[in-house]
């Protein structure tokens, strides 16, 4: 942290949780009482696996929890957490037995996982927990019903949670990068106990808040990685409320408003756009486009992948059958041009394939700039961390956050379902 938002995001994050119930109408730590009780902790570790051996290969997730665990069990309460790991049918949908492992030698306490989420020996683990002991039950996404497209009230009444709710005094939410969802674990809980937000989430929402109500100016906001359709109500929000001053535009949501305001990028880049493309999601970034134009970086120039080589290509003249991966060095230009004044930036998504060393150009140059401006610099997301990490600037950022959806999702002008949750729970549980 660097400069006058350095000292002023200290003193914020040194006092999270105090004073927080004038600002927000749920429960923090700071206002509970643990001691001898047995609480439930929903934390997110979900973490990105080795496709070959499934093994863990970023523990941020998982250190980014230890925090409120810690605090749990110094104030003597007894622990069962409860996370997820991949989607049910994919790849990475595996046991949490090596998230117990490591969450254990970073804590330096023993913590047992039990292979079972709501079942009798569940139950009986469940039971046996006394003041200090920690568990990990089985993969939230074992449970069907976890992630059902049904209300909060509807969640509750679900197998999860009717099974464990009652074998609690408090549950604990502190999984903000699943704070967007409207899951069993995330919303079912907060209708049927007394419930507060974690330490981890409590630092998330200060830090965004502050971006959002508060940054110092200029404020950029960077989008790229090969997801668009989310990203066009965020930067929608962001300019109409008048949150960012500029913003930087890569990937493919940089292809989309380049497609937006006319420009013909190619039959590969449209196949790479077209499955959700839809209509209405073109329409909205042409209208953002024409609104906002002096505000927006869209790409002028992009690089081509030709045989495994870079080549540079000025977008609309004589587009080749050939797939963008990175910004071309006009708009890498533009955007450092962009981000030497910048006093707040906010990086959500890669601007190129960084993995590939030739198409990674775009996004060391973006970390390189916004990590040595001065300013203070935000990114989400896990493959924001992980291009930060890979490209060796994850040191260099201000705050790295757990959460690159719920963060969208807030900058967005939403609030989050786990949020909303936790405030119906204060009022029914005062």
């Amino acid at each position: 942290m660097q400069g006058a938002m350095e000292s002023r995001f200290r003193d914020r994050l040194s006092i999270i949780g105090m004073g927080d119930l004038f600002m927000f109408p749920f429960n923090t730590l700071n206002n509970v009482n643990v001691d001898g009780k047995k609480v439930l902790l929903r934390t997110d570790f979900n973490s990105p696996l080795h496709k070959e051996t499934l093994k863990i290969e970023d523990e941020t997730k998982i250190n980014a929890a230890c925090r409120t665990i810690m605090e749990l069990n110094q104030r003597n309460a007894g622990i069962v957490l409860i996370a997820h790991q991949g989607r049910r049918n994919s790849w990475d949908f595996t046991d949490l037995s090596q998230h117990a492992e490591l969450l254990q030698e970073r804590l330096g306490k023993e913590v047992r996982y039990i292979d079972d989420l709501f079942g009798e020996d569940a139950k009986r683990a469940i039971a046996s927990v006394g003041s200090g002991d920690i568990i990990l039950l089985k993969n939230l996404r074992s449970f069907e019903g976890e992630t059902a497209k049904i209300s909060p009230k509807e969640h509750a009444k679900s197998a999860l949670v009717s099974s464990l709710a009652h074998l609690f005094d408090l549950f604990v939410n502190d999984a903000f990068a699943s704070a967007h969802r409207i899951h069993a674990s995330i919303v079912g809980f907060p209708m049927v106990l007394p419930s507060a937000m974690g330490r981890l989430m409590g630092k998330e929402l200060r830090i965004i808040s502050e971006i959002v109500e508060n940054p110092e100016r200029p404020c950029v906001f960077v989008f790229g990685g090969n997801k668009f359709v989310d990203a066009i109500p965020v930067i929608r929000n962001l300019l109409e409320k008048r949150i960012a001053d500029r913003i930087i535009l890569g990937g493919l949501i940089g292809l989309v408003f380049a497609v937006a305001t006319g420009k013909n990028i190619g039959t590969e880049n449209m196949k790479n756009l077209r499955e959700e493309l839809l209509p209405e999601f073109s329409d909205e970034a042409k209208a953002i486009a024409l609104k906002y134009a002096p505000k927006i970086a869209i790409p002028v120039d992009m690089a081509l992948d030709k045989e495994g080589s870079r080549i540079e290509w000025e977008i609309n003249s004589d587009p080749p059958a050939l797939q963008a991966l990175d910004l071309g060095q006009k708009s890498i230009s533009h955007c450092l041009e962009i981000l030497s004044n910048a006093r707040t930036i906010l990086i959500s998504g890669p601007v190129g394939v960084f993995e590939r060393e030739e198409f990674s150009a775009g996004t060391r140059a973006i970390f390189k700039k916004s990590t040595s401006s001065g300013a203070f610099c935000v990114i989400g997301g896990g493959h924001t961390t992980a291009a930060a990490n890979q490209l060796g600037f994850r040191d260099k950022i201000s705050y790295d956050s757990t959460g690159g959806g719920a963060m969208e999702y807030f900058l967005s002008g939403k609030t989050l379902p786990a949020v909303e949750a936790l405030t119906i729970s204060m009022k029914k549980f005062r």
